[in-house]
């Protein structure tokens, strides 16, 4: 017998609904804001807003695309946190309304957790091989940079964490010096394709422990490419493609070089990456290199589920729903991860 579950995802800016039926996935919209590309970041208040217009439309259209009626829904998941309050408010607002108008069960939650459990999804019947606990993950988007030792589904170790920015974000910032436009990440790693990543060099963090940091690595981008513009102008659009490859693949070493140098520690068989990064290309072709190199298992999410979306929410929920843990309409949205 399926249990339906509908996530509902609003942490930032894509407002996105998802029908599963079980671990399959009958319905995953996404309503992006292409409103924040002309201010080089997401605007809070436009973000929520933005959510307001498009929440009523998005439920509605993934509900018909998964072909049941709300009736037939066994419980509403929804992130409830971390990310922007204001976004949060409306995602978490429309899902109580909705659990409590149907008399089903509400579940929150944790938008880093929807990130790693979105590889135990399935996008039709046949079964794919998944990982098994304990596993090792690397958790990488435009506002976290997490290493975990993952025993459960809900049941998640830090091991290693961003001290202050995460690496998503030095993507970003790195293409905003090089006058590309928001989001960063994606075209950085089109550019880089035809460059050289050796070309240029930048100081990186040498952190003894499993912790990254990524500021003082886009600080030193930055005064590069300034100290080259004053000898040369047009430095820039000289050298784009190997500015994209060389900051791309500092980027990378800085986070490959945890995990290898926790896999030399950790025995577990099992890696994945997840989170909005693991769409790069560059880094999916490291951690194959890596998993290979250590004689490893490695998972890697389907390009359409590493962005925020609500089948990872879905997925989440359904494992909460299994074991019977319900939210209260009482609970707050929180903008920083309990994980």
């Amino acid at each position: 017998m399926s249990i339906y579950i509908l996530g509902i995802e609003s942490s930032c800016d894509d407002t996105s609904a998802s029908v599963i039926a079980n671990q399959q996935i009958l319905s995953n919209v996404i309503a992006s804001q292409k409103v924040h590309s002309e201010f080089g970041g997401v605007i809070p208040e436009l973000a929520s807003r933005a959510h307001q217009h498009n929440i009523i439309p998005v439920i509605d259209t993934a509900l018909k695309r998964a072909k049941i009626n709300k009736k037939q829904l066994n419980a509403i998941a929804y992130t409830n946190g971390p990310g922007l309050l204001g976004s949060l408010l409306v995602g978490s607002s429309f899902a109580k309304a909705m659990a409590l108008a149907l008399n089903i069960p509400l579940i929150e939650v944790d938008h880093l957790q929807g990130h790693v459990l979105s590889v135990f999804l399935e996008k039709d019947e046949t079964k794919k091989e998944k990982p098994q606990f304990p596993f090792l993950c690397l958790t990488v988007s435009g506002g976290h940079t997490l290493l975990l030792k993952v025993h459960d589904y809900f049941d998640m170790q830090v091991v290693g964490k961003t001290i202050d920015d995460a690496a998503g974000e030095a993507f970003d910032k790195a293409a905003k010096i090089l006058g590309l436009p928001y989001p960063g990440g994606p075209v950085i790693d089109k550019l880089a394709s035809a460059g050289n990543p050796l070309k240029f060099q930048f100081s990186m963090a040498n952190l003894p422990n499993f912790d990254f940091s990524f500021s003082g690595l886009k600080t030193s981008f930055l005064y590069f490419v300034r100290d080259q513009l004053k000898n040369d102008k047009q430095f820039i659009e000289k050298n784009l493609a190997d500015l994209a490859a060389s900051i791309q693949f500092a980027i990378i070493q800085s986070l490959t070089k945890k995990m290898k140098l926790l896999l030399e520690q950790d025995k577990c068989k099992d890696i994945v990456l997840a989170g909005g990064v693991s769409a790069n290309s560059g880094l999916r072709v490291a951690m194959k290199n890596l998993a290979k190199e250590y004689q490893r298992n490695i998972f890697l999410p389907d390009l359409d589920l590493t962005t925020d979306n609500a089948a990872m929410i879905a997925i989440s929920g359904y494992f909460k729903y299994l074991k019977q843990e319900y939210s209260s309409f009482k609970v707050t949205p929180y903008s920083s991860s309990k994980i």
